[in-house]
């Protein structure tokens, strides 16, 4: 439902090298054109499958879409919510990048991660910051932006109670 080359072919490859298939749908020759709801290409599209991905331009869609379903929902990007999915290859360059990192763990304690830009709208800064919440020794993270684009306060409100070190 949201155009990007790179998240559809990485989603594509990975299923092929999995030895899976892969059907793709577009929002312009889907159903949704004609006013089917999430729920209900959801609830169509399972039929055909064992996972679905998605990548919506509205928040939330993809929360709305796994509600719906009864199988697996693989959030590849939801308007300025959510980019799971991107967030764990970010972790992945991170711990490989950083020998300590990578023979720990994922003990990321004593790494500064520093979140730099649009960080209001920043889906992919969202959910990285969520999953560094998540760690048992995150890193300690810098976000960096103008006051107007900050990062949200209900996730610098997640990072607090879950212990992140931070500075905004």
């Amino acid at each position: 439902f949201e155009p990007s080359t790179r998240t559809m072919c990485s989603f594509d490859a990975a299923m092929k090298r999995l030895g899976g298939d892969v059907i793709s749908v577009a929002e312009s020759t889907s159903s949704a054109k004609e006013g089917e709801t999430i729920e209900d290409t959801v609830r169509c599209l399972q039929c055909y499958c064992d996972v679905l991905v998605l990548r919506h331009p509205e928040k939330g869609t993809a929360a709305k879409a796994a509600a719906a379903a009864s199988k697996p929902v693989i959030n590849a990007g939801d308007g300025v919510g959510e980019h799971p999915s991107q967030a764990l290859l970010d972790l992945f360059t991170v711990v490989s990048a950083h020998e300590r990192a990578a023979s720990k763990g994922l003990a990321l304690d004593g790494l500064t991660l520093t979140l730099l830009g649009d960080l209001k709208h920043g889906r992919t800064v969202h959910s990285l910051a969520r999953l560094a919440s998540k760690l048992s020794k995150p890193p300690t993270l810098h976000l960096v932006a103008p006051a107007a684009l900050a990062m949200p306060p209900p996730i610098c409100d997640e990072l607090a109670a879950r212990g992140v070190p931070f500075e905004a």
